[in-house]
């Protein structure tokens, strides 16, 4: 659980911090369609999926949202929650009907606060989900909108 394969690199909170942050967990569920947060927006929250697709979007002046990234089970959805100003810098929408774990921001954040071991291990288990995200974004957006693409190949 709380963990993406990404580039053969596993990307996870350590066990001990996982079972703290679910002894604070909400089970929430999303008919497909349904919009996680908006970009922009107050991020009050996150979520960790159980099964399902989200999909990450971002907004492109003159043009529709471009969707960057696909987010599945065991899998953070949602980052902004940690660093202020706490406002979504991505859109998120439900692809498939979705299950997922629901964590309070503030709650959490709390936490993190009182013990600095947890605080330090969810900030490098969201700092390298951010990272990762940040590189799918540029990939997928040169993909879209760069004249020849991005040069990957695949």
């Amino acid at each position: 659980m709380i963990t993406k394969q990404a580039n053969h690199m596993t990307i996870a909170l350590p066990g001990p911090f996982q079972d703290r942050l679910m002894n604070i967990a909400r089970e929430v569920s999303f008919a497909p369609g349904s919009r996680l947060f908006e970009e922009g927006r107050k991020a009050d929250r996150f979520w960790v999926v159980r099964t399902g697709t989200v999909t990450l979007d971002m907004r492109v002046p003159g043009r529709r949202a471009a969707v960057i990234d696909s987010v599945g089970a065991g899998e953070l959805v949602g980052w902004s929650w940690l660093f202020p100003p706490h406002l979504w810098h991505l859109g998120a929408e439900a692809m498939t009907s979705v299950r997922a774990y629901e964590f309070d921001a503030i709650t959490v954040r709390l936490m993190c606060d009182s013990d600095p071991r947890l605080g330090s291990s969810v900030a490098l288990w969201v700092g390298r989900v951010v990272a990762h995200r940040q590189q799918q974004a540029r990939t997928r957006l040169l993909d879209l909108y760069a004249p020849y693409g991005s040069g990957v190949a695949r």
